[in-house]
This record gives structure tokens, C-alpha cells and sequence, in this order.
């Protein structure tokens, strides 16, 4: 019988421990130790330092005469920092209270990692030790950590490692892309003669000699350096626009959730080397590490009441890539946003080994194109310098034309989408996973799919880009309020179902046009866009309201009524934290604030039972059982990302809605809502 810890298993990291300066990131256990020859979860572990889309080293151990100090406590005190704890137990004999502590202290950058090790003392006489760091070069791909594949670099023998410069650095190689590790002192400057340094295959192993005086100290260190010049994405030059942004509040957990959020948020900023003083937000470690048109257009919304500069920067970055011609295979069409930005094609492999193969620049996404014309809209109401806008205009246009003439793939009226190749992704919408769309009794729908809050959007885009075209002076804003005062009509005639318990948008139209029946989040989407009258907000609203979608930590992805739900599944039935936002916003957008209110309590609660740094999702488990017993807070989805860009930034999705934050309005003219959240909520610049 195999072993489960031998099984081909996707790696699990709910527990682990994340350090994120983009394009760099590291994983840890939850103890701060890095070593991936030890499973997780009953498979290959994440664990290693990351630039871009590689795992450049996957272990880092310590050891003290021989032996790996046991870890008591982690922390991470700022943005790439953090701090672990550990006590060796074989120096001073069978003491329980060990004499010799170990402060590993991490410091990560966007092309390095330095790692500092203090050796601390209780001793009263002085210690001759034998410190000692081992590790092992990876250079796997993302997608194959991420399908609990093995480095196929490794094993086939294209990473060579050598000693240079004396004796004094270990230089690893694949292709241009080059680690080096060298001892350091205590100022971080290069050791002069460290004990030694030796290579064993792909690891290396450093050593020193330390003599640690009574009662006081010794350091050893190494610092690891990184030259990546074929990465997609680096990091971000300019300093970070809510660097100086605190929150306070009565009720810490809310000032406690922004004020983390923020933090992981500096830590996603990124750039592209063509646009080096344009960032964006990367979607989520480990996994999406990089620009994504939906992900990033949506968190740099949610950024909207803090900074105008991300939206601007994310919407100059996409525009670079905008489609300027068809290509089936990368699924680009004219004026079309990216949805995926890779250094190399993405190859599932491992367990997701499905046939999916994606180029590094890909387009299969239906729903970035008009969420890049809704955010420049939405950018020029908070402000952002009219000059900026009026540069984008072309893009605008175009984005606008693709609506009409290319999203539209079988000539209905409604924008839907079906992969052309046969190897890309089988659902484009924001529910991206191949069983999302489903049917109330559990069934999968066929494509082309068009998705409900995709019709809202493109509403949405078409009135706003109007608005635009007709503030610059631009032709077509008339054609474009019809365009979308036919799809306002169109939608209402074709999307509507009722399941005895009340009417609600279904969440697509299939291959045949029917209505795909299930309820879902996604009818929460088109709220505040406008294709809904005010009957039907109001009948919107009832559906979202029941105990069936509203979980107590925010909105299930899917009704628990519906025979597809699942509380642990992906799509249907968790609770991501941006979906929760994007309602919330929709309800209070369309006046239902108490409405809004509970959910934004199901978040800051969710938050809080995640120690502040909220994954990309969690289970959809109620907050009180079928007894009306406290159920214990939500599970973690096990292969979540985290810190996630849009999660992170849903916090001040819930900040602007308790201080009642509004573009348009003069100084002092927001007003807080009346909730306990709001009390004593304020914002420090």
C-alpha cells in the first residue's frame, strides 16, 4: 500500500508562514523552519524562498555542534521580517531550562534574503560551539510545487553549484538565472574567513566556529542574492502609498485587520521591467505571484479610498498588454485585458497534471475588459490627475469596442466565453475552476457560459465609458448608453428563475440559453451596477439576506440549499473575502446598509479568527449550527493563498463603508455609519 506522504498530492499551507516582498516570498512552517524534504499534510512541502515563479532554495536548517535547535516562537514584525525563536538542547546537559537560545532573524527583499543567527548565553563560563546552516538549491517551478512535483531541474542535472571567489560564495546556476550565498558578520558585511563552506551536490553546507562568551553573544549569518533578468514582474520603485495610513478604532479587531492587511498589501505591490514606475498588486502568494487583470483590477478598487496611485498603475500596466489582434492561442482579441502574466508557459503538472497549458501572456478571462473600464471611471471620481486619464482614452475606446464586436463569441446579445483551444481555462469568470458553474441539483453546465455579474459589468462599463467619452469631448457616448439600455433589457428577459422561496438571477446561460438555476454570489455582483431595476435589487437583496448565503463570516459563494454546495469546495460554497466586499458594496451602493453592515461584521469576525491576514478563502460553515451553538469559526481552506491582494484589500472595502468614505464630496463631508464597528474608527496620515 503507498504511503499518503509518497502520493502525488497538491501541498497544503494553511498553517504555514509567508514572508512577501514582491518578486520575492518565503515559506515557512508555522515554527519558522524551511525544509521541504519533510512532508506537510501528507504531502510535498511549500516550504523555501521564491523569486518570481521559482523555488529557489528549499531548505534552510540550522544546526548547533550537530544538531537542529528546537523552534519555540515566530513573528513576523514588518513587511519581510520575522523572528524565530529556538533553543538548543544538547550544550548544557538534561536542564529543562536550556542556556544556549538561537534568534533566527529573516529579512527578505525583492532579490535577496539575509539570514542572522544570534546565539545567546545564560552560561557562566564561555562556549566553544560549531554553528553550522545547510542548504539545498531547488529551482523548481511554481507549477510543479504547486502539483507536489519534484524539480525537474534538479533532477535532471541542469543546476550546477560551485565555490567562487576563494572559497567564499556558492554560486548555483539554471540557465540565467543565478543564486549566490555568502557567510556574513554581524553587520552584514561579507565574511573575510568564514570556517568553511563545501557543496555536496545541490547543497551547501557553511560552518563556523563560534566562541560564545558568558552571558553575552555571537552572530553567523548568510546572505543570499538573486539575479533573475527573465522574471515577468519586479518589484516596485516608488514608495508605498499608504505607507504612513493607520487605523484606530474602539473595536481593535477592525483597526487590527486594515492595519495587517495594509502590511501585506505593501508587501504584493509590483511592477513590469517595461513600466517600472507603474505598480500594481500581485493576486496572491504562492501561487499567482504576479499580474492578473481580474485580480488586480479589483484589488486596486478596493485601494480606491486610500490611493488613486495603484488603480492608475495597474490600469497603465494592463493597458501595455492590451490585444491588439486575434490570436486563438493565447485567446486575445482586439482591445482584450490580460488576464495572466507568466516568464514561461504554465504547465500544470503533478496533480493538477490535466492537459492545461497556458503562454505566459494569456487572455482567457471574460470579465477584465470591462472591470479595466469600470476602474478608470471609478479612478477619475476619486480624483486621479485628469492628464492620466485623458492618456488612457485610446485604450478606453478600444476596450469598449470589444465588448460589442468580440465578447459577444455566438452572437446573442450577451457577453460569454468558451475556450478555443482545447488546453486553457473552461471557465473565464472570476469562478474559474472547471465544476463552478452548476446547476441547482449539482449538475456542471455546458459552454459557452455567460455569466450573470459579466452582463452586469459590461452594463456598467458601457454607462461609465460613456460618462468618460463625453467628459474628454469624445465621439460615441450615445451609442454607447443604447448599447447598454439593450443588454439592461435583454438580461432582464432571459436571466430571471425562481425556486418556490423567491426570484433571482441564475448565474449563467448555458450552451441551449437556459438559465443555469442555481443561486449563487454572483447575482450580488450586479448590484450597484444598474442593469437591475429597483424590484429586482429588491428581490437581489431577499435572496443574499437569507441563512442559506449568509454564513456569519460573510457570503457563500453558493446557497447551502443548492445540491452543488459543498462548504469546503472551491466555488461552490465557501466564502471568499473579496466576493463578501464586492456585495456588500453592491448593498450599500444600493441603500441597504444594514444589509452591508452584516456582512462587513462577517468579515472583520472571519479576520479575526485568521489572526488578521485573511486567505483567499474559507469554508462556508455557519457561525452558529442547526442547534444555535457557536460552531467555532470558519475552517481554512488548506491550499488557500495568503496574503491575497483582494482579500487583503476587502478590509478597506469595510473601513470606507463604517467611516462612510465617498469620492465627490468636500473635506469632512463623510459620515460614519451608526454600527459598534464605527465607534471610535478613525484614519491617521
Amino acid at each position: 500500500m503507498t504511503n499518503t506522504t509518497e502520493q502525488v498530492r497538491q501541498p497544503w499551507m494553511h498553517d504555514m508562514k509567508p514572508l512577501v516582498v514582491a518578486p520575492a516570498q518565503l515559506w515557512s512552517d508555522a515554527d519558522g523552519a524551511v525544509d521541504a524534504r519533510e512532508p506537510h499534510a501528507g504531502a510535498a512541502s511549500i516550504a523555501g524562498f521564491y523569486v518570481g515563479d521559482t523555488r529557489l532554495i528549499s531548505r534552510i536548517v540550522p544546526a548547533v555542534n550537530g544538531e537542529t535547535p528546537t523552534a519555540l516562537a515566530w513573528h513576523s514584525p514588518g513587511t519581510g521580517r520575522s523572528v524565530t525563536s529556538m533553543v538548543a538542547r544538547n550544550i548544557d546537559g538534561p536542564t529543562v531550562d536550556p542556556q544556549i537560545r538561537v534568534d533566527e532573524r529573516r529579512e527578505l527583499a525583492p532579490d535577496a534574503l539575509a539570514e542572522r543567527f544570534v546565539l545567546r548565553s545564560n552560561l557562566d563560563v564561555d562556549r566553544e560551539i560549531e554553528f553550522s546552516v545547510r542548504l539545498r538549491f531547488d529551482m523548481a517551478s511554481m507549477q510543479e510545487v504547486k502539483g507536489g512535483a519534484p524539480s525537474a531541474a534538479a533532477r535532471d542535472g541542469k543546476v550546477s553549484v560551485a565555490l567562487e571567489e576563494g572559497g567564499r560564495v556558492a554560486r548555483a546556476s539554471y540557465g540565467d538565472l543565478v543564486v549566490a550565498v555568502a557567510p556574513t558578520q554581524a553587520d552584514g558585511a561579507q565574511g573575510d574567513e568564514p570556517a568553511s563552506i563545501s557543496v555536496d551536490g545541490l547543497e551547501i553546507g557553511v560552518v563556523w566556529r563560534l566562541s560564545v562568551p558568558a552571558r553575552g553573544t555571537a552572530d553567523a549569518g548568510v546572505h543570499i542574492a538573486v539575479s533573475a533578468p527573465r522574471n515577468a514582474v519586479s518589484a516596485a520603485h516608488a514608495d508605498c502609498p499608504w505607507a504612513n495610513v493607520r487605523v484606530a478604532s474602539a473595536d481593535n479587531r477592525v483597526a487590527d485587520w486594515v492595519n495587517a492587511s495594509l502590511r501585506d498589501l505593501d508587501g504584493l505591490r509590483m511592477s513590469i521591467p517595461a513600466l517600472p514606475n507603474d505598480e500594481f498588486l500581485a493576486a496572491g502568494a504562492p501561487w499567482f505571484f504576479t499580474l492578473f487583470g481580474r485580480d488586480s483590477l479589483w484589488a486596486a478598487r478596493f485601494m480606491l479610498p486610500l490611493t488613486t496611485r495603484t488603480a492608475m498603475g495597474t490600469l497603465r500596466t494592463l493597458a501595455h498588454f492590451q490585444a491588439t489582434a486575434s490570436d486563438p492561442q493565447t485567446n486575445a482579441d482586439p482591445g482584450k485585458i490580460m488576464h495572466e502574466l507568466r516568464a514561461e508557459p504554465l504547465v500544470q503538472t503533478g496533480a493538477f497534471d490535466d492537459g492545461t497549458a497556458l503562454p505566459p501572456l494569456y487572455y482567457g478571462t471574460i470579465d477584465a475588459t470591462e472591470l479595466w473600464i469600470i476602474l478608470l471611471a471609478e479612478a477619475a471620481r476619486w480624483g486621479a490627475p485628469e492628464s492620466e486619464v485623458r492618456a488612457l482614452l485610446p485604450n478606453l475606446e478600444a476596450a469598449m469596442a470589444w465588448m460589442r464586436d468580440w465578447g459577444d463569441c455566438d452572437g446573442d446579445g450577451f457577453l460569454e466565453y468558451i475556450d478555443r483551444t482545447g488546453h486553457g481555462l473552461s471557465n473565464q469568470g472570476w469562478k474559474d475552476s472547471g465544476d463552478s458553474v452548476r446547476w441547482n441539483d449539482g449538475r456542471i453546465a455546458e459552454g459557452p457560459i455567460a455569466l450573470c455579474e459579466v452582463q452586469g459589468y459590461a452594463y456598467q462599463a458601457a454607462v461609465l465609458g460613456a460618462d468618460l467619452l463625453e467628459r474628454f469631448g469624445r465621439p460615441g457616448a450615445g451609442e454607447w448608453r443604447e448599447w447598454a439600455a439593450r443588454l439592461k433589457t435583454r438580461f432582464n428577459e432571459a436571466f430571471w428563475v425562481n425556486d418556490g422561496q423567491g426570484r433571482y438571477p441564475a448565474i449563467a446561460l448555458d450552451v441551449n440559453k437556459k438559465p443555469v438555476d442555481s443561486l449563487t454570489s454572483n447575482v450580488g455582483h450586479l448590484l450597484g451596477t444598474g442593469i437591475l431595476d429597483e424590484d429586482s435589487v429588491r428581490d437581489v437583496v431577499a435572496r443574499l439576506s437569507g441563512d442559506d448565503m449568509l454564513s456569519g463570516y460573510g457570503v457563500r459563494t453558493m446557497s447551502s440549499l443548492a445540491g452543488g454546495y459543498w462548504p469546503q469546495s472551491y466555488h461552490c460554497g465557501s466564502v471568499w473575502a473579496h466576493d463578501s466586499a464586492i456585495v456588500m458594496n453592491g448593498l450599500r451602493a444600493e441603500g441597504y446598509v444594514d444589509e452591508a453592515l452584516r456582512v462587513a461584521e462577517g468579515l472583520v469576525a472571519a479576520a479575526a479568527s485568521f489572526g488578521y491576514q485573511i486567505p483567499e478563502l474559507y469554508s462556508g460553515d455557519p457561525a452558529v449550527d442547526a442547534d444555535g451553538v457557536a460552531a467555532g469559526g470558519p475552517a481554512a481552506y488548506p491550499a488557500a493563498c495568503h496574503p491575497q491582494a483582494w482579500s487583503a484589500a476587502s478590509s478597506v472595502c469595510v473601513l470606507a463603508l463604517l467611516l462612510g468614505l465617498e469620492p465627490d464630496v468636500g473635506a469632512g463631508a463623510d459620515a460614519p455609519v451608526d454600527s459598534p464597528l464605527a465607534r471610535g474608527l478613525r484614519l491617521e496620515r
